[in-house]
């Protein structure tokens, strides 16, 4: 028995009980938070390392389209470059 009051000891005994779970309970609670935020926050990396790599790909892909272009538009060009100063124009 505790201190002597006016409540009954079983009203003080299950607040304590109460108040000594909630405490318990913390540590736990603590560790699922920290748990759950480590797992967006690797989640939200992935999806950002993805989503570059993807983004990369059509870059590379768009550079090299228009390489391949170019390279394509080369012989035209020095034909035409080549007729014109047979032709004298």
């Amino acid at each position: 028995m505790a201190f002597p009051t006016s409540v009954n000891d079983q009203v003080t005994d299950s607040v304590t009980q109460a108040n000594v779970e909630v405490l318990g309970m913390a540590p736990a609670n603590a560790m699922g938070n920290l748990y759950q935020a480590t797992a967006q926050a690797l989640g939200n990396a992935a999806h950002n390392a993805t989503t570059s790599q993807q983004q990369t790909n059509v870059t590379a892909q768009a550079a090299t389209t228009m390489g391949v272009a170019i390279l394509y538009s080369l012989d035209t060009a020095s034909t035409g470059m080549a007729t014109m100063k047979i032709l004298g124009s």
